[in-house]
Formats: C-alpha cells, sequence, structure tokens
C-alpha cells in the first residue's frame, strides 16, 4: 500500500537544440555549463565548469573532496576516451583502527560488519584521497579550449552568493541533521543553531542561504593554480591537516602522489550499435555484461517479455559482479552521487559522475578550506580476506556508470548519446534500460526518460515502477518477488539519471522526471531571470 496519489501524471519535455545542451542534477549547474558552450566553449569545458558549480549548489552529494568517473566522446576523432577519477584508502591507514564491533551489519550503503564508533561511516577517519579535481583538470588538459580559471570562477561566485535553501534542500538536510550535528564545522554550515535544519516560511519569498566563504576562497585558490593546487598548495596542507585533526590518515603525500588516468573504454557491439563504458573500479564492465548477456538471449515478445529479459540479464551480471569485483552494496542503498552529461554543437560529448559516497559524506567539513568531506573508506569491507577488505592505500570500487552509446550504425538514423545516474546500486539498472531503449528500441531521449523502468539490484527482489501495468509485470513474477513502488521526489525508488542525445546536427538533453531540481538547457536559453529558453521542448 502506498500513500502516494495514483492519479499524478508528471512530465519533463527533454531540451531540444542546435546548440549545445547540459542536462544535470541542479538546474543552476546546469545553466553555468550552457553560458560555457554559448561563449564557445568545448562539452569538456562546460563539464568542468559544471563539476564545480555543482558541488557548490548540490554540496551533500559530491564536490571537489569526492571521486568518480567520466566518459567523453570526440567527435573530430569518432571514438570515446574513459577517465578514472575514483577514490584511495590514505597510504598511512591502518585496518586495524577498524575494529568490527560484533553488533550487526552497519546501517548506511554497505551491509558490512558495524565498526567500532562507525568509524568507517562518519568522522574523518572515513575521509578517503579525493580524485575529481585531478580528473575534471586531467580531461581539461587535453581537451579543453577555454582557460581553466574562466571555468572554476563562475562556481567560486556561487560559493560567495551562498546556496540557496529552498523545501528540496531542507528536506535533505533534515534528513541528515543528526550526524551532520556531531561535527561542529558542518553544523555551522548546514544547521540552524548547530541542531535544525533551515527551514524558510511557506512562501515563495524566502531566501534562505548557506554561507560558503571558505569554499569560495578554496575555488579561488584552485582557479588561479591550476588543478594540482588542489593536490599540492596551501589547500592540500590544509585539507590534510583539518582531515588528520578529525581522527583521519590523510596526508599531503597522498594528495600529492593522486593521479587521474585516461583509459581505453570497455566496448560492446550490440542491437546495431555500439555501447562505451569505464573499464575498471565501476559498474562499466558490469553494463557491457549485462548487454552481451540481452545481445545473446532469444529475442523476447511483448513488454512482459522484455522486461523479465532485461531483469534476468542485470540479475546474472550482478551475480558475477558480486562473485568477481567484491561489490556488496545493499540495494537499499540512497542516492547520494550526481550525475551530468554534456553535448556541445560540434557534437563533443561528456558523461560525468562524481560522488562523496554518502548523502553529505563522512558528515564532515574541513574549516580551513569549507569542503564537505568524502566517505570513501565505507566503500571496504572491514572484514580481512575479502574481495573489498580495507587496506593502505587501495583503490575503491565503486557504482558510478557513466556511458557513451552509437545506435544505427550507418543508418539514417544515426546517433550518438551520453547518459549516466546517482543512485548506488541503483544506477547500473537505470542506464542499462535507458541504454537499451535508445539503442534496441529506437526511443528518443524524452522517451525513454519517461518510461517506467524496474531496479535489480541483485538478489531475489525486484522493484517495480507503480506505473507498470499488472500483466506487464507477468513475466517477472515468474522468476523474481516483485515490489512496486512510485517514482517520487524523496527518496528515489530508482536512480536519477541524465543524458544527452545527438542524432544528425540536432540535440536533445533530459534529466529524472521526479528531480525537482535536475533540468537539461541549452546553450540559447535567456537566463536565470528572463523566462523561458528560446530551446524548443520535445515535440514541438
Amino acid at each position: 500500500m502506498t500513500n502516494f496519489s495514483r492519479s499524478t501524471i508528471v512530465t519533463k519535455p527533454a531540451c531540444v537544440s542546435k546548440g549545445g545542451i547540459v542536462a544535470a542534477q541542479h538546474r543552476r549547474a546546469a545553466e553555468v555549463g550552457a553560458e560555457v558552450l554559448a561563449a564557445g566553449g568545448d562539452a569538456v569545458d562546460a563539464a568542468t565548469a559544471v563539476s564545480f558549480a555543482i558541488g557548490v549548489v548540490e554540496p551533500w552529494m559530491s564536490g571537489p573532496a569526492g571521486g568518480g568517473a567520466m566518459m567523453v566522446w570526440r567527435a573530430g576523432e569518432a571514438r570515446p576516451h574513459a577517465v578514472a577519477y575514483g577514490m584511495r584508502a590514505p597510504a598511512g591507514l591502518d585496518p586495524r583502527d577498524y575494529p568490527v564491533s560484533g553488533e550487526g551489519v552497519a546501517g548506511d550503503l554497505f551491509p558490512w560488519q558495524r565498526v567500532v564508533g562507525d568509524r568507517n561511516i562518519e568522522g574523518g577517519s572515513a575521509v578517503a584521497v579525493p580524485g575529481t579535481v585531478d580528473g575534471i583538470g586531467l580531461a581539461h588538459e587535453r581537451w579543453g579550449r577555454m582557460p581553466w580559471r574562466d571555468l572554476v570562477e563562475p562556481a567560486a561566485a556561487l560559493a560567495r552568493e551562498g546556496m540557496r535553501v529552498d523545501w528540496y534542500a531542507a528536506l535533505i538536510i533534515a534528513s541528515a541533521a543528526r550526524s551532520l550535528a556531531k561535527d561542529r564545522d558542518a553544523a555551522a554550515l548546514f544547521l540552524e543553531d548547530g541542531l535544525f535544519p533551515p527551514i524558510g516560511g511557506w512562501t515563495a519569498l524566502s531566501d534562505i542561504r548557506l554561507k560558503m566563504p571558505r569554499f569560495a576562497d578554496t575555488l579561488d585558490a584552485i582557479a588561479r593554480g591550476g588543478r594540482r593546487a588542489f593536490f599540492e598548495g596551501d589547500v592540500a596542507r590544509e585539507l590534510a591537516r583539518d582531515v588528520r585533526d578529525k581522527g583521519g590518515s590523510l596526508s599531503v603525500e597522498d594528495l600529492a602522489a593522486y593521479r587521474a588516468e585516461i583509459q581505453q573504454p570497455a566496448s560492446i557491439e550490440a542491437f546495431g550499435g555500439r555501447l562505451h563504458a569505464t573499464p575498471t573500479l565501476t559498474a562499466g564492465p558490469t553494463i557491457v555484461d549485462t548487454f552481451r548477456r540481452l545481445s545473446q538471449a532469444v529475442p523476447p515478445e511483448g513488454r512482459a517479455g522484455k522486461l523479465a529479459a532485461m531483469a534476468d540479464a542485470l540479475s546474472a551480471a550482478y551475480a558475477e559482479r558480486l562473485a568477481t569485483m567484491g561489490d556488496h552494496e545493499s540495494p537499499l542503498s540512497p542516492g547520494s552521487t550526481t550525475h551530468f552529461s554534456v553535448v556541445d554543437r560540434h557534437g563533443n560529448m561528456v558523461a560525468m559522475t562524481q560522488t562523496l559516497l554518502s548523502v553529505f559524506g563522512a558528515r564532515v567539513v574541513s574549516p580551513s578550506t569549507g569542503l564537505l568531506l568524502n566517505n570513501g573508506i565505507m566503500w571496504f569491507d572491514p572484514e580481512p580476506g575479502r574481495p573489498n577488505s580495507l587496506g593502505p592505500g587501495k583503490r575503491c570500487l565503486m557504482n558510478v556508470c557513466p556511458v557513451v552509446g552509437e545506435t544505427a550504425i550507418g543508418s539514417a538514423e544515426e546517433a550518438r548519446f551520453a547518459i549516466g545516474a546517482s543512485g548506488g546500486r541503483k544506477i547500473l539498472p537505470a542506464v542499462a534500460q535507458i541504454a537499451h531503449r535508445l539503442m534496441a528500441e529506437g526511443e528518443d531521449l524524452d522517451a525513454a526518460f519517461h518510461a517506467p523502468r524496474i531496479d535489480v539490484s541483485g538478489g531475489e527482489t525486484v522493484i517495480a515502477d507503480s506505473a507498470f501495468a499488472s500483466e506487464d509485470l507477468s513475466e517477472l513474477r515468474r522468476a523474481f518477488h516483485v515490489e512496486t513502488a512510485p517514482r517520487t521526489v524523496f527518496p528515489y525508488a530508482f536512480a536519477c539519471p541524465a543524458g544527452v542525445m545527438r542524432r544528425g546536427d540536432v540535440n536533445s538533453g533530459a534529466t529524472e522526471i521526479m528531480s525537482p531540481w535536475g533540468d537539461a538547457v541549452a546553450e540559447d536559453f535567456r537566463g536565470p531571470d528572463d523566462g523561458p529558453s528560446r530551446a524548443r521542448p520535445s515535440g514541438d
């Protein structure tokens, strides 16, 4: 049973334009990227600006102190590239500092045995070596056209303005208020009187803002000094000192040694096209495995058969992942990541995912830098002898799944897309289903993003969108225990995707229809206060 309305219909038309488009989980960050595209910037330039801006306007999901992965499509080369910038355990980390308490399973993203004091989940002891700044910086160095400083400064300006707290921001802050109150610096940034979420009155004129002067200073330093200023300058020294003061093991040597990598993608030919994904320590290999299973199966008939085939492929691919890659994140994981996708007027694309891991990461703020810190240590199993066991210097296995795809290669309908999502274990099923609709069903981005989805994240239970008719789920129920859930604003029963597509010289962009902040913005939009975009919505 559900308390939610069963008659509400929500639509969010895809943005369509011959100019570039940015699709992101926050409208303001997408506008920052669209402004870069309008100034003649490359898709990678826009992604650089969005990466920093979204860390300000949606700070609990990502930021400079996190990590992730991205896929890049270069139109001139007609080829994809993968960029890896995942987190690492500090070299000085001692697994003996994370003893198992014997009190059962920890209550956050992973079903690891609980650690004494939740030291792997909250506080400085949960902080891993971040990589986001080096990842986007490496991509910019390789493909960017505009000056780095011009791309970081808009985020610094947003931080100086302060993040506006609307009802959705207040809801997210309230969901973690108890944990944030434990850290003096996090409480000072996000809570009123160190205890309560900032909540305005029931009026559209409320303008409560979170002050972020130290974050703005840090962004200014990165803008002036380049990406390595985060890892080797004053910012690095202050960040490492603050983490150690809060009980962590991050050092200036850890930061100085960090390097992102450009990698050869994992690719597969399927359904008359090609899918390209990140090759290591992400869900990239698992989505390639899913598409291999789907393309080799006997083509099913009807919606019920297609849903069952997708569930079978995802279930088998997840079983392989759990057995060989050591990922044991709970299917009940909340969304705690951000994803955005960019296409420019020339057809270059970026699908970029960045994360702090949990919502609000380690729930601590570095007072010297103003940065909300990741809790990447939680990615590791605290018990020794396991595939993901905690150890110094180890790289984290993530569920991020940015992809680039090519559809109907060689035909008049040939197209390319870049998509990804946030939502922990829910990411892979969402990206796989949207990509499959684009490649195998020939749908456009608007239809694929509005279509109901299932979530198959390991185990015998499948979560199905309540929008499915009962007969659509008949084949699923033969092999799985099926529960239904509506797509709502909070919490998300499914992942939160964002994507762009290019067919001919026309671009489109879309975001999760239930995301109150997410939007796709074309480079010719009028501006934040000047009315609707001139880009036409899909279907006009």
